[in-house]
């Protein structure tokens, strides 16, 4: 794949490097008194936003960033949510990874990140007594989610996959690949990105996140959140991203399932193409709906809430 296309294809998939600083205290410290409830839950993975109180009616939404996100990026949906009507109410919990967007590294520090998370959100799940949420991921929030469906069949109720593929290595190593042959790809990339002096994070982190967001307004909290995460977490997070393929497991995941996604961010790559890849890449999830979102970046949830709220209603009530 020509170089070029495939800068366009990470860039539209969000897929990116940590451009941060690490350990930035302001921006810690502005995150660790959010002025909002966490839930009692013990982790040193990550952390849960909850809005809304459990009662007669109310139901259950786990919503995952992507990877240097905070929860920040949903509260457009947040808000939606908590308009439905009374009776059909909604109680959010949103993840905060550890690492990312001013959150400590804690047991994040070293090695995968996707995984682990995934296994605790199923934890949570379990000792909250969640009846099968719903569950919406982002970017490599969705490679959460897909693992948390896979693994765990019984912890969730539906998943929705915002804007990301099973094996993102097929974008590294073309027709054929396999996890064993981007390994050295990944290898390469995660020394790359652990090693590189901050202030070539933060300058390629200005021009990658001008073509994840097309909202003005949006974007400059996106780049805020990666200033704020911590490079190693991130360097290895995309590393485990590269190196992880889904695709065997798609066939374990017997939830209603639906994937929201947006024309690769390439001129040569065109909406048709970008449905073709859609397509193949899901073709093992039987039943698996597919729903591309025109004139948006990578993050549908900011260019669009329109159309991606429309998106979620109908796929929560069906």
């Amino acid at each position: 794949m020509n170089s070029q296309i495939l800068t366009g294809v990470i860039a539209a998939l969000g897929l990116m490097a940590n451009f941060g600083l690490v350990g930035d205290v302001r921006a810690q410290e502005a995150h660790g008194d959010h002025g909002h409830h966490h839930a009692a839950f013990e982790s040193d993975r990550l952390h849960v936003r909850v809005d809304g109180e459990p009662g007669p009616g109310v139901r259950e939404i786990i919503l995952i960033p992507g990877l240097s996100s905070s929860p920040e990026i949903w509260q457009g949906t947040a808000d939606h949510l908590a308009e439905a009507p009374r009776g059909e109410g909604w109680r959010v919990h949103r993840i905060h990874i550890q690492g990312f967007a001013g959150a400590p590294a804690e047991g994040n520090a070293e090695g995968p990140v996707a995984a682990p998370v995934a296994e605790e959100i199923a934890r949570y799940i379990a000792e909250n007594e969640l009846d099968r949420p719903v569950v919406v991921g982002h970017s490599m929030g969705g490679t959460i989610g897909m693992m948390l469906a896979a693994r765990h069949p019984d912890a969730v109720g539906k998943l929705m996959v915002v804007d990301m593929i099973p094996f993102m290595g097929a974008m590294f190593g073309g027709p054929g690949a396999t996890v064993e042959s981007v390994t050295p790809i990944a290898d390469q990339v995660y020394a790359g990105m652990a090693n590189s002096p901050p202030a070539d994070y933060q300058a390629a982190a200005a021009t990658t996140v001008t073509g994840m967001v097309n909202n003005d307004q949006a974007r400059t909290a996106v780049l805020a959140d990666t200033a704020a995460s911590d490079q190693r977490v991130s360097s290895a997070a995309y590393r485990e991203l590269i190196v992880t393929d889904l695709t065997p497991e798609l066939a374990r995941i017997t939830v209603p399932t639906e994937v929201l996604y947006v024309k690769f961010n390439d001129a040569r790559m065109t909406a048709e193409i970008t449905d073709s890849i859609y397509q193949g890449a899901f073709a093992t999830l039987p039943g698996v709906e597919l729903k591309r979102i025109d004139d948006s970046a990578h993050f549908i949830m900011l260019d669009q809430p329109a159309a991606f709220h429309a998106a979620l209603d109908a796929f929560v009530a069906e």
